[in-house]
């Protein structure tokens, strides 16, 4: 059947033509119609908002490029030998550094402090992270070169925390035109052509049919820069013991340094592509690309922002948890219950999530926010994501309810599996008091044999708004895999007979997603 463009869809297509033609898109021009096309057909069904077109238009088509990916690097191993033998990846010496912030906003200055060792100087290219014709990134400056130097490691603070006083390598200052997003710097040390990353989010104002949380609260959870201290180690004062997994209150972490690599044997193998930026690559990126792919209107926020701003949160329909969202804040959970009270959807598209309590103080500096330790886990997070969080666990995601309409479009019957999606961590029993909720997928779990039973949830609430649980941290690596995906999981794990490989992604897994998505763009709040 033909598209019959109508008066508003005449208008959008005008638009369209004056994009293309006052930002020379002609090149992007045969890219971009299919995006049209869509667009139009959305209109007409009434499941999308005419902005995530528009918007896509920005963000999908400039300059795309893969040149973001690092492909020289050097990578430092720290080991240990008790309470067992282990070598992970910690740093990369010759270029590596942080940023004063985690999230900004256009018009606003960063500032990044950078080390070389040995001393050399550098340039710095700036990505914006999203689809761009299946590329991964678009270019947007490139900055340098600068010279660098060898800054100072940190002996142990309190709490064994390791804060940064470096000097600034240079200033960023955030383009009124920057899209907001979540953005790497590719930098390269010009005398050994080593490479390392820096990772900052742009956010907006704007009203949005999604906000995108970034959990980087648990990315520095992990980080074990320079080595061996994350929120997990934990060495006893007077003595020489080390506990590299300590899950009580004890470490403190600092976002006033470098990340290391993070990808270290649990879930996914040793990977040096991704130093320096967080767990972005392996959690967040495929659901962020796959999401610009179809054009959905979303803006990127920090756990920070959440934790600091709960208006902000009202200016959107939907808000999305994703991948490994472990550490929360109680005014984080205080803000987005008040925020799903008052009409705002919630994607719980992860697992292990708003499990452990955390408490953010100064820097040694007095900058808010930039230190932060465990307090205790969370006694009550399945009231607000449905279900109850839990550590390492595998299962197969098994459906229980197809006739449900986030099913509408799969095929699924009652029973039917997804193979190997529960991962790496999960949620499960007891769920929370609330009415009405519904068990979507559920089962046993075959790693460990004592598991608890996962379980997908969904309940709604007085205002029509719904909470989704996806029960599951490897949700998004069934909707894409981009450029730079980390495959397969699990390989070094605890159970290596279970390793998996989510190159090939799952329809019906995209369905279920798009289902929600599309639901939530046209849910109106007020």
């Amino acid at each position: 059947m033909g598209i019959f463009i109508g008066s508003e869809d005449m208008k959008i297509f005008l638009i369209f033509l004056f994009r293309i033609i006052s930002r020379s898109f002609v090149s992007q021009y045969y890219t971009a119609l299919p995006c049209f096309s869509s667009a139009l057909l959305a209109v007409r069904s009434q499941k999308v908002t005419l902005l995530r077109t528009l918007l896509s238009l920005k963000t999908k088509n400039l300059a795309p490029s893969k040149n973001w990916m690092l492909t020289n690097t050097q990578t430092d191993t720290c080991e240990i030998t008790e309470p067992y033998n282990e070598i992970f990846l910690c740093r990369s010496k010759p270029i590596e550094g942080y940023c004063s912030a985690t999230s900004i906003r256009a018009g606003d200055i960063l500032k990044v402090f950078v080390s070389t060792d040995p001393p050399s100087p550098y340039k710095v290219d700036i990505f914006r992270m999203g689809y761009y014709q299946g590329k991964g990134a678009r270019k947007i400056s490139s900055l340098g070169p600068f010279q660098g130097k060898i800054q100072r490691v940190p002996e142990d603070g309190k709490n064994n925390v390791r804060e940064c006083a470096w000097e600034p390598g240079f200033e960023l200052e955030v383009g009124t035109d920057w899209t907001s997003g979540v953005y790497l710097g590719k930098m390269t040390a010009t005398n050994s052509g080593l490479q390392s990353y820096i990772v900052f989010i742009v956010k907006d104002d704007r009203p949005a049919d999604f906000l995108f949380q970034c959990s980087d609260l648990t990315w520095q959870a992990y980080n074990r820069w320079p080595e061996w201290r994350s929120l997990y180690d934990w060495t006893y004062e007077g003595t020489e013991d080390h506990n590299p997994w300590h899950v009580k209150v004890g470490a403190d972490v600092s976002f006033d340094r470098p990340y290391a690599f993070y990808m270290n044997s649990l879930p996914s193998d040793l990977n040096a592509i991704t130093n320096g930026s967080g767990e972005f690559l392996l959690w967040e990126f495929p659901l962020a690309f796959w999401m610009e792919s179809l054009g959905y209107d979303v803006t990127y926020i920090s756990n920070l922002d959440t934790h600091n701003d709960f208006e902000s949160l009202n200016r959107a329909k939907g808000f999305l948890s994703v991948g490994h969202d472990e550490y929360w804040t109680q005014q984080m959970y205080e803000n987005v219950s008040k925020a799903r009270d008052e009409g705002l959807n919630l994607l719980f598209l992860g697992g292990n999530s708003v499990f452990g309590k955390i408490r953010l103080k100064p820097s040694e500096s007095g900058h808010s926010n930039r230190v932060f330790g465990r307090i205790e886990w969370f006694p009550n997070e399945q009231d607000l994501i449905g279900a109850s969080s839990y550590g390492v666990g595998l299962a197969d995601w098994t459906c229980t309810m197809p006739e449900h309409w986030i099913f509408e479009g799969t095929n699924l019957k009652k029973g039917d599996v997804i193979h190997d999606l529960v991962g790496w961590e999960y949620h499960g029993y007891p769920l929370g008091d609330i009415k009405g909720i519904q068990v979507l997928a559920e089962g046993n779990m075959f790693e460990p044999k004592e598991g608890n039973l996962y379980a997908a949830t969904y309940y709604e609430t007085p205002k029509g708004n719904f909470v989704f649980n996806a029960a599951t941290c490897w949700w998004n690596m069934l909707l894409s895999s981009p450029p730079g995906f980390a495959y397969p999981q699990n390989p070094n794990g605890l159970f290596t007979d279970r390793s998996v490989d989510f190159r090939e992604n799952d329809i019906r897994v995209q369905k279920i997603t798009q289902n929600m998505l599309d639901r939530i763009a046209g849910f109106n709040r007020h």
